[in-house]
């Protein structure tokens, strides 16, 4: 069985006093319900051998966020390996949107566990702009690479974080 892919956008942008914010969602259902730190998530999904990453990436943030993927450059932030052993690969994209435009994609599961019943759940259940230094413990930790490497790169190139 092949491993696992995943591909994602994170946005960017410069706050009125001057520090880096990201937007990142919350996950969705009932496992993140009642739980913030390490509960969110750089907007991605999976993807397969047939798709590239980056046009996977650009997919999966309208799917979740019911908006179209913003244009701009795309700053690739690599890949990391997840600890549940999926790959992640991110691309920054330097954009502002207003969260409260957010249409979210939603997914089926049993709930409870066991009992039959199918529920339906959104993808993610909500996004915010948060300053590097917050977001970070609210990331799954796999994740947190990404905004370290957003921070270098702009750092490179002479902007703040």
């Amino acid at each position: 069985m092949p491993d696992k892919r995943s591909a994602g956008l994170l946005l960017f942008r410069t706050a009125a006093d001057g520090a880096t914010e990201v937007l990142i969602g919350h996950m969705g259902g009932p496992f993140w319900a009642t739980r913030d730190e390490a509960a969110w998530s750089i907007p991605k999904g999976e993807y397969d051998p047939g798709e590239t990453p980056e046009a996977a990436a650009a997919r999966e943030f309208e799917e979740e966020l019911g908006l179209p993927a913003p244009p701009g450059a795309r700053v690739p932030l690599g890949e990391s390996r997840q600890k549940n052993g999926k790959t992640v690969t991110v691309w920054a994209v330097e954009a502002d949107l207003d969260p409260a435009t957010a249409v979210f994609g939603t997914f089926e599961m049993e709930w409870p566990r066991g009992s039959g019943t199918l529920r339906r759940f959104p993808e993610l259940d909500r996004v915010a702009w948060l300053p590097l230094p917050q977001a970070a413990p609210l990331l799954v930790a796999g994740q947190r690479i990404f905004l370290e490497r957003l921070a270098t790169h702009l750092a490179a190139r002479g902007g703040g974080t």
